[in-house]
């Protein structure tokens, strides 16, 4: 992962609703969410929804999928975790007790 990856990704969580609707997502797992759903379960207005999943699928924090006429919205784990990992690359410098303290 780049880093202008990770700064793009970490700067469209650093918002509230956007974290909410990430972490939410995430407890969906693969079924994921119809924005009309997300709306209604984070009382968030459709048009400011819209700009959030916008910037988030951007950053490729979300996938978005066609189902007919509805849109699936779902985290994406695999970039989730790709993040995680940069992250915590280094984690401890090597040192293996360390790293069992902070569980990386």
């Amino acid at each position: 992962m780049e880093q202008n990856d990770v700064v793009r990704s970490l700067a469209a969580l650093a918002h509230s609703a956007r974290l909410q609707i990430f972490r939410l997502l995430v407890v969906a797992g693969p079924n994921g969410m119809t924005p009309g759903a997300i709306a209604e379960r984070l009382d968030i207005p459709a048009a400011t929804l819209s700009f959030h999943l916008k910037e988030m699928t951007h950053a490729e924090l979300v996938t978005q999928e066609r189902d007919g006429r509805h849109l699936i919205y779902r985290a994406s784990f695999e970039h989730m975790r790709t993040l995680l990992d940069y992250l915590t690359a280094n984690c401890c410098q090597g040192l293996e007790e360390a790293a069992v303290a902070c569980q990386c």
